[in-house]
């Protein structure tokens, strides 16, 4: 019999993979990237202290339409703000086991429109 993958878990293990060689300092903090069905989030991350130095997702942006390619690079605009005027340029990105494609792709460019460096 043919075990059915569990692509959820196939991305926590590439996730957990990933964040053992990649970690956000205060220098350089972690942007880090959620995708669910409906909606999408971005932090920034201190790993060193622990905090959540700013965020953003489609919930927060109050977008109806949230999963999508255009909701993905509003988002991404508006985490890299909120960095900015934190004094965070410069980020480690971690694309939580995502494949670098589609909202995740869009979400990033925004960011380095947008001000952050990665």
């Amino acid at each position: 019999m043919i075990a059915k993958i569990d692509k959820n878990k196939v991305r926590l293990k590439r996730h957990a993979r990933v964040r053992s060689k990649l970690a956000g300092t205060t220098e350089r903090p972690r942007l880090n990237v959620y995708r669910s069905n409906k909606h999408i989030y971005a932090q920034v991350i201190d790993d060193a202290q622990g905090v959540t130095i700013a965020q953003a997702s489609t919930q927060t942006l109050g977008l109806d339409a949230g999963s999508n390619v255009e909701a993905a690079k509003k988002v991404g605009e508006a985490v890299a703000k909120a960095a900015v005027e934190k004094g965070i340029t410069a980020v480690v990105f971690d694309r939580g086991g995502y494949l670098y494609h589609g909202r995740v792709q869009a979400l990033a460019e925004a960011a380095r429109e947008n001000g952050l460096q990665f």
